[in-house]
């Protein structure tokens, strides 16, 4: 899910989703409720990874995405989850 921004309405968005079997779904334009999840993430992301870890260069700190997103999913409670994390959500594990 994605809002209505030029990137995500380029064609060469469109086709890499479509090379990856992804179903791309637009929020409704104007409707804050709808994206802020992703919102909430990406103010996240750059609170505690982006800006909070000095690193030397872009391809550093890309490079670091994975490792971040694997705890972010794996080992970081997450409040709206009942302090579980996102993998143990979807596990159903209590």
């Amino acid at each position: 899910m994605t809002d209505n921004g030029s990137g995500y309405i380029a064609r060469l968005f469109g086709k890499a989703l479509r090379m990856l079997g992804i179903r791309h779904i637009r929020t409704r334009p104007y409707m804050p409720k709808t994206n802020g999840k992703a919102e909430r993430f990406i103010r996240t992301l750059l609170r505690e990874w982006a800006y909070a870890i000095p690193f030397p260069s872009s391809d550093r700190r890309a490079a670091d995405l994975p490792r971040w997103l694997a705890w972010y999913n794996h080992h970081r409670p997450h409040g709206s989850l009942a302090r579980k994390t996102p993998a143990q959500a979807l596990a159903g594990i209590t």
